[in-house]
């Protein structure tokens, strides 16, 4: 079973959804407890940065997401969920992140419209299980104002351009991350969700 972690923010379902369709049973929960049994887990979201902080703090969630990462077990996050990984975050101020990673997360800048919302190639720089059988310059589907600047430049496994080389996923040990929603990418995104399963040890289609 993947976890889906419900700390009030939108898009959970649409994530459990698109695990049912590479047949992987995913479910919504708000019980930091139910992580105790999970093959994997995985922090969706769309909203602000603070606010998504304050209601993991408000919900428990803080030192159970840490004992996860640290039990080895995959644990994914996908576009804000990703951002959170993260130590900091400029967005409406300075808010501390769950410092699963080193690095920052800031606001696009330049002549680019914000938010960055659409198709977008992904150029995978760096070989992992995560990304298997996903073609390099394929497109997904993002929505955001705030990109993740990563200390370690190693934990990049894919860029995107939008103005700025942003990192577009991200690995580190059990720890994988999307800044697009891989469940609103077609058929290339289901693919991702299914290698995330797999590293979870179950089976898909």
């Amino acid at each position: 079973m993947i976890a889906i972690i419900d700390y009030g923010m939108s898009n959970l379902r649409s994530v459990q959804r698109a695990f049912a369709q590479v047949g992987v049973d995913a479910v919504l929960t708000t019980e930091p407890a139910m992580l105790a049994d999970a093959r994997g887990a995985v922090i969706p979201g769309v909203g602000a940065f603070g606010q998504a902080m304050r209601n993991l703090r408000a919900a428990g969630w803080i030192e159970p997401i840490h004992g996860f990462v640290a039990s080895g077990r995959p644990f994914g996050g996908i576009c804000l969920g990703m951002q959170l990984f993260f130590e900091e975050s400029e967005e409406l101020g300075h808010y501390e992140g769950l410092g699963l990673l080193k690095g920052k997360v800031e606001r696009f800048t330049g002549k680019v419209k914000v938010p960055h919302i659409g198709w977008n190639q992904i150029h995978i720089t760096r070989a992992t299980r995560l990304l298997a059988d996903v073609p390099d310059e394929s497109y997904a589907y993002f929505v955001h104002s705030y990109y993740c600047v990563p200390a370690d430049g190693a934990v990049t496994c894919a860029t995107t351009d939008y103005g700025v080389d942003f990192a577009s996923v991200v690995t580190r040990d059990n720890i994988y991350a999307f800044q697009f929603h891989p469940e609103k990418s077609q058929q290339v995104g289901l693919q991702m969700l299914r290698n995330f399963a797999r590293l979870a040890g179950l089976s898909t289609f």
